[in-house]
């Protein structure tokens, strides 16, 4: 088993493929109330449906991966992306940086590197 995408709603669909597409998504499915994104490593997908309100009690974080987070970060901030966290490096040996998109949905861009799949702590 794998997981193929993740879905989630969003309140406007242009300014909503706009994000993600600045994020680095390629959009490959568009309808009147659908999205579907492609990540542009490995073969996972990104989807969004349209929805009236998107609940302000959703508990999502969805994880997109970079090997080149720093930079990613500095060119998301010089085209108007605002983070709720900078890059840091966190305990469990990851660097990592929270943002939210239009909707505001919890991201978080991240370099797991080897960590990610293998950390120390990894059970046998």
């Amino acid at each position: 088993m794998r997981l193929d995408q993740v879905t989630v709603g969003a309140t406007d669909l242009g300014r909503t493929e706009a994000f993600y597409t600045l994020l680095g998504l390629r959009a490959i499915v568009r309808t009147s109330d659908y999205l579907r994104f492609e990540c542009p490593d490995g073969d996972s997908t990104f989807s969004v449906h349209l929805v009236e309100r998107v609940p302000g009690d959703e508990q999502i974080t969805i994880y997109f991966e970079t090997e080149a987070l720093d930079a990613e970060c500095k060119r998301l901030r010089e085209a108007g992306i605002a983070f709720d966290q900078e890059p840091a490096d966190m305990s469990w040996l990851w660097r990592e940086a929270r943002l939210r998109d239009p909707d505001g949905h919890r991201l978080c861009l991240f370099c797991g590197g080897v960590n990610r799949r293998n950390p120390p702590w990894r059970l046998a």
